[in-house]
């Protein structure tokens, strides 16, 4: 039998559970908190002063219309983008400068607005390489596929197992990704960043190019990792009907400055955020 049976043959029963990474802190206690976040690229002025909150638990939504700065305040928060002035605090501890690799590490995964998969690769192995940051056996003993590492991999899989049960992507589990539709792609990138069990999970226009079936069933995915799994959600998304359906929360961004923020009855009644969508020139 070889390496790869050995491990496809070890899932007898459900021993491992995803979760969200525990961060202890109580439920609606504050995760994040942008404060006075401004960023410009050159004489761009992207984000403009802006400050908002994420609580645990909550769905929270980022809307606006395009050029918001919507994607570059995500960038911010994962620390691909570091602002010229304000401050990301996140589980109480200020960052100025965060890494991504630093975000990854303590809790903070995301998705992106156009697909970011290795798309020669299986659904399988794009979803495992969501838990490279929790393999901790040295690279001899991954080279050999023997012995810990052996059983760390088996330990691996039943995560990424379940993330795929959950997702009903089994059927398509030993395909290379590059070969699926573009809704089955966005759900595999969902998929990965699940199996890093983040305590904040970034959605970046997750039904982007989606149709109406399509944009149903990632809303009830988005749903259930919230609920079963526990996973306070950041997301960016342009329809509003899905909007309104999920969030607890929504901040609106218009020309980098925030405009609006509270619940979605009282944002979508708010004649600032009205006119940024209907293009209504000041």
């Amino acid at each position: 039998m070889n390496d790869i049976a050995v491990v496809d043959a070890a899932f007898g029963e459900d021993s491992y559970r995803i979760s969200a990474k525990d961060d202890g802190l109580a439920p609606g206690a504050e995760m994040l908190k942008v404060d006075n976040v401004s960023l410009s690229f050159g004489g761009v002025k992207a984000i403009q002063n802006v400050s908002f909150d994420v609580k645990k638990g909550e769905i929270r939504a980022i809307i606006g219309p395009n050029g918001a700065g919507k994607t570059s305040m995500l960038n911010v928060i994962n620390g691909f983008y570091h602002p010229q002035e304000g401050t990301i605090t996140f589980r109480g501890e200020v960052r100025r400068k965060m890494r991504p690799y630093m975000a990854a590490t303590q809790g903070i995964s995301r998705t992106f607005q156009n697909v970011a998969l290795f798309t020669g690769m299986s659904t399988l192995d794009n979803i495992m390489a969501g838990r490279t940051l929790k393999m901790h056996k040295n690279f001899f003993w991954q080279m050999l596929r023997y012995g810990p590492a052996m059983q760390e991999e088996i330990e691996h899989r039943r995560a990424v197992e379940q993330v795929i049960d959950f997702l009903e992507i089994e059927a398509i589990r030993k395909t290379p990704v590059g070969q699926l539709p573009y809704g089955l792609q966005k759900r595999v990138e969902l998929g990965r960043a699940l199996a890093a069990e983040p305590s904040l999970l970034l959605l970046d226009e997750p039904m982007a190019g989606m149709n109406l079936e399509e944009k149903e069933d990632m809303s009830r995915f988005i749903i259930d990792v919230n609920q079963q799994f526990g996973t306070t959600i950041a997301l960016i998304e342009h329809d509003m009907g899905v909007v309104m359906d999920l969030a607890d929360r929504v901040v609106v961004l218009d020309y980098g400055k925030k405009i609006a923020d509270g619940a979605p009855a009282e944002v979508q009644a708010n004649q600032n955020v009205i006119d940024a969508y209907l293009g209504v020139a000041h």
